[in-house]
């Protein structure tokens, strides 16, 4: 497996243990960062959102169906994102793209159907 895929691995891993402290010291300086369809972002502010939701979560399990790396380093991630919110569990497919550089995440785009997301998240 490539140093990439590792990381991204490992990515998951500090997810699933909702350390945030730890989430954070994946990502570049710089990291761009997007939820597609919505608007991208960039920088450390650009995660905010993120904490946010691992704040209202208990629990955090991300299931990596599968894992590819392209062959200028970009690793692709298929996978189905869960939060504890409250006492219910909140799920979505999720298609993730990685730039890895250095070993840090310098770019993250995740892909999903809005419908389904904020179908899933107590009112």
């Amino acid at each position: 497996m490539s140093d990439n895929r590792t990381v991204v691995k490992d990515f998951v891993s500090a997810f699933n243990a909702n350390d945030v402290r730890r989430i954070m010291d994946f990502f570049c300086e710089d990291c761009d960062s997007g939820d597609l369809p919505f608007a991208p972002a960039a920088g450390p502010n650009a995660l905010l959102g993120l904490r946010e939701l691992l704040a209202m979560s208990s629990e955090v399990n991300w299931v990596l169906h599968n894992i590819a790396e392209n062959s200028e380093g970009i690793v692709l991630t298929e996978r189905t994102d869960r939060y504890l919110v409250g006492k219910e569990w909140v799920e979505f497919p999720v298609m993730g793209t990685f730039d890895v550089r250095g070993g840090k995440i310098c770019g993250w785009r995740d892909y999903f159907g809005t419908r389904k997301f904020q179908g899933e998240l107590p009112g």
